[in-house]
């Protein structure tokens, strides 16, 4: 059948039209997501969604993706949001199916006054959370650029505090984790990883040793990050690498390890390490600046790369603790503390006292320039110190006990 063509403005549209690639054609309708579907689960609402492709992720051709939003237990204004990256052997409907039985995949369990979002990346050959994978290099890939075009559509949808949505993950999803999530700091408060499968991801996207971060990339402050892996799970090789670069860049990390293996069952885990939940890392907001705690006396020898076969557990970081005090244009400051046998109940033995560097990350409202000097206080002891070439202040050797003590950073005039 032949269409009548009335005028020539129209016969240069359609050929306008012919001449755009059928893929691109195809990817510019398919956002915002559309939902396709309400449900009950567990006593809480559950949205489904689909959607297509956005042309500035960079997929090379259309696919459809399907996440799903779980309510709340009981609405409440600006709630705070959970995000979920499955493993390699689950899609985004059996891994919510996991939070009906408790030990079977603890992280997948979004706690009730969240909500939470459950991401897939197993509809898509090819498309996984691993991003060193398929797209290796520091470059953020297609699938990172959807989860984090998805969980801000989420949070504006549903009115999401922003300051409290945080990502986490198991095996695969723990590498996506690691390496989207550290990558983010602008968008999620704090991570957990549990048992990530490699930690190439959030090395390369991170610009981790031997690679360096370029004069025109600025990295924002990372989320705190809490990682629980075993040394006799082959896929937590590169820890010790991982754990040396967090340190060097002195960035947050809580780490706990034992002979768990490939776990994700917290009860079983927890027999092994009993500190792997100590951390309230849904406590952390990204509006309240953190200290960074690197170099610590009381950090256990780590078992990567040649004593895997350890059966001790161990930790970094596990005992200290912070409050906020205040975080103005002239001063930050926080108390420093370790966690006492009343606070917190474990087959470790709780030091007395610690010695680390104490680093300041995401200041609010305190600018630093970098090279910039500024004076400090911590109890008696005084002194300055300057930023780095981020501006990020790094205060060495402070003795910490489990009196709160107030570091207060302020820059010199």
């Amino acid at each position: 059948m032949t269409l009548p063509v009335r005028n020539g403005s129209l016969t240069a549209a359609v050929w306008l039209l012919l001449a755009v690639p059928a893929s691109a054609r195809a990817q510019e309708p398919s956002w915002p997501p559309e939902k396709t579907k309400d449900a009950e689960f567990t006593g809480r609402k559950l949205d489904t969604y689909q959607h297509g492709v956005k042309k500035d992720w960079g997929y090379a051709a259309p696919q459809r993706d399907t996440f799903l939003v779980l309510h709340p237990k009981q609405a409440k204004p600006h709630p705070p949001l959970y995000v979920v990256l499955h493993s390699a052997g689950h899609d985004v409907h059996s891994c919510l199916a996991c939070t009906t039985k408790v030990g079977n995949h603890d992280i997948y369990h979004a706690p009730p006054e969240f909500f939470a979002l459950y991401l897939d990346c197993r509809a898509n050959k090819g498309d996984w959370w691993w991003g060193s994978e398929k797209s290796k290099g520091s470059e953020v890939c297609p699938t990172e650029k959807r989860v984090i075009d998805t969980v801000k559509w989420v949070a504006k949808e549903y009115g999401i505090d922003e300051n409290r949505v945080y990502l986490c993950g198991n095996s695969m999803g723990g590498s996506g984790t690691l390496g989207i999530g550290m990558r983010h700091g602008d968008v999620f408060a704090a991570i957990k990883a549990n048992v990530p499968a490699r930690v190439e991801h959030v090395s390369s996207r991170m610009y981790f040793a031997p690679l360096k971060v370029p004069a025109d990339v600025t990295l924002p402050d990372p989320p705190i990050v809490v990682d629980y892996s075993a040394p006799n799970d082959s896929w937590s090789k590169g820890h010790d690498t991982f754990a040396k670069a967090m340190n060097e860049r002195k960035y947050a990390l809580f780490l706990y390890w034992g002979p768990f293996g490939h776990a994700n069952n917290h009860e079983q885990i927890l027999k092994v390490n009993d500190l792997i939940n100590s951390f309230d890392w849904l406590g952390v907001q990204k509006n309240e600046s953190y200290p960074v705690f690197t170099s610590a006396s009381t950090n256990d020898p780590l078992p990567w790369p040649d004593h895997l076969a350890d059966k001790k557990p161990g930790q970094v970081n596990a005992f200290f603790r912070w409050k906020t005090v205040s975080d103005t244009a002239d001063a930050v400051e926080t108390q420093l503390f370790l966690l006492t046998a009343s606070k917190l109940k474990t087959s470790f033995t709780i030091p007395a006292e610690a010695t680390a560097d104490v680093s300041l990350r995401r200041p609010q409202k305190l600018r630093v320039a970098p090279g910039a000097a500024v004076r400090w206080t911590f109890g008696a002891a005084t002194g300055e110190a300057k930023a780095d070439a981020t501006g990020c202040v790094t205060i060495p050797k402070l003795k910490v006990t489990a009196e709160p003590t107030t570091l207060s950073v302020q820059p010199v005039k």
